[in-house]
């Protein structure tokens, strides 16, 4: 009986394992942030950090409390922000998901605040703040990139205008404590939805007569949105509407008796402004106040660090109950323009109180640093068992006030040894269990 063990020859072959093609390729040159974006780097982080500080502490003041929005919404929440901008037209960031629902990254933080006002309900008068970052595809320019970012405040379920001048004193009073100065604070009434639409027929007979000397940018608003004219920034349109009639021509009983109020609130605040009748700001949601406030250390075309005013049809619009709101936001990569040209609210670097050199294997500077750090104290160490020589050369670059030393000496006799980096006094033992009493006291 024939053999059926196969032979060398018609035995099945066996095909050779494939080679490991790892799943991702090279890149030929490292890869950079996106254009219009930029990273944060320490010591500039820090002071992003302390700015965020120091808002916040002038927004708990008043009793406003800090809400986080996510960073992308059903696209209809900006809706409301004016179909006819330029944000809306052609500066949002729009996709579909994998559900298939057209959402959109924030352009402005005003309307998810409104938003998770009318899911959440909460009791009003409503008073929070936010920071930040907003996206707009514009052309990326000093202060104004497509990744940018804000801080502001939003108040809602308050009709009295007092809370427009709480608001903007509160802005007012952040810049002056941060340092800025020189400050010009603009406002204006756009007045009530009557006001407006009686308004509406009077400019556009205005801008139709003057049309071919605006920028053409300017031109396809007359129809749909003539107050949007008067925001423009282009030289052409600044001068074809420079005698245009203005809406405190024009104001309902109710409106004047609300931007007087307004206007007597900043006076008794000592807060000076000027009424600027051109001022109308570039969204669709705003009623009644607008302000602005701009620094004059910045180029008169990107002044502004800040601004807002009343939405008091914002809710609404969001399919919510009607709620009246004010608000402001401003750019913080703007502000830290300002504060740069004025040379106030510098950078600083990392702040340390010690810099422990283990002249061991580490488990020293690790345990030290712990300890340290638990009871309030900043501490670094070096890593990787450098070398005693570079370990001193890092505690220098540190920045820290002392290099707490400590070597096998040290280490069996429970001591450390504390060595002040800014002086030429001899250092000294101290009992390492004394360590955190005896650095605060140093430090104070």
């Amino acid at each position: 009986m024939p053999s059926t063990t196969p032979t060398a020859s018609c035995r099945a072959r066996v095909p050779e394992p494939a080679p490991v093609v790892s799943a991702f390729v090279a890149s030929p040159e490292p890869f950079k942030a996106p254009i219009g974006t930029r990273d944060i780097l320490p010591p500039e982080s820090g002071r992003w950090t302390r700015l965020l500080a120091e808002f916040a502490q002038v927004m708990h003041l008043a009793g406003y409390g800090f809400i986080q929005t996510p960073m992308f919404e059903d696209i209809a929440v900006f809706r409301p922000v004016g179909e006819g901008t330029d944000v809306v037209s052609k500066e949002m960031y729009d996709f579909f998901d994998k559900g298939e629902r057209h959402l959109a990254l924030r352009p402005e933080g005003t309307a998810s605040v409104v938003r998770a006002f009318n899911q959440h309900h909460p009791n009003v008068p409503w008073k929070v703040w936010y920071a930040g970052p907003n996206f707009r595809y514009e052309k990326p320019q000093a202060g104004r990139f497509r990744q940018h970012h804000q801080l502001g405040a939003e108040c809602i379920g308050v009709s009295d205008p007092d809370i427009d001048v709480e608001l903007m004193v509160l802005l007012w009073d952040f810049f002056c404590t941060i340092g800025l100065s020189g400050l010009r604070l603009s406002i204006n009434s756009i007045g009530d939805l009557e006001t407006r639409h009686g308004y509406y027929e009077h400019l556009r007979a205005y801008l139709d007569a003057r049309r071919d000397s605006l920028d053409p940018e300017d031109r396809r608003k007359i129809d749909q949105h003539p107050m949007r004219v008067l925001d423009s920034k282009r030289p052409d349109t600044r001068e074809a509407i420079a005698d245009a009639p203005t809406l405190l021509d024009v104001m309902s009983g109710v409106s004047r008796a609300h931007f007087e109020r307004v206007r007597n609130g900043l006076a008794a605040a000592g807060v000076p402004f000027e009424i600027e009748p051109r001022l109308v700001r570039g969204l669709d949601y705003y009623t009644h106040t607008v302000f602005e406030i701009q620094s004059p250390a910045l180029e008169s075309a990107q002044s502004a660090i800040g601004g807002g005013g009343r939405y008091d049809g914002l809710a609404e619009a969001l399919g919510g109950k009607a709620a009246p709101g004010t608000g402001f936001a401003a750019g913080i990569e703007r502000i830290l323009l300002a504060c740069d040209a004025e040379g106030v609210f510098a950078e600083k670097g990392v702040h340390l109180d010690a810099f422990v050199v283990d002249l061991g294997d580490g488990s020293a500077a690790r345990d030290v640093s712990a300890g340290l750090r638990r009871a309030g104290l900043s501490v670094d160490r070096a890593f990787d068992a450098r070398s005693p020589k570079a370990q001193m050369k890092a505690a220098n670059r540190s920045g820290a006030r002392f290099a707490l030393i400590i070597g096998e000496d040290e280490l069996a006799a429970g001591m450390v040894t504390l060595k002040d980096l800014r002086s030429d006094v001899q250092q000294e033992l101290v009992p390492r269990e004394n360590l955190a009493d005896e650095l605060r006291k140093r430090l104070s």
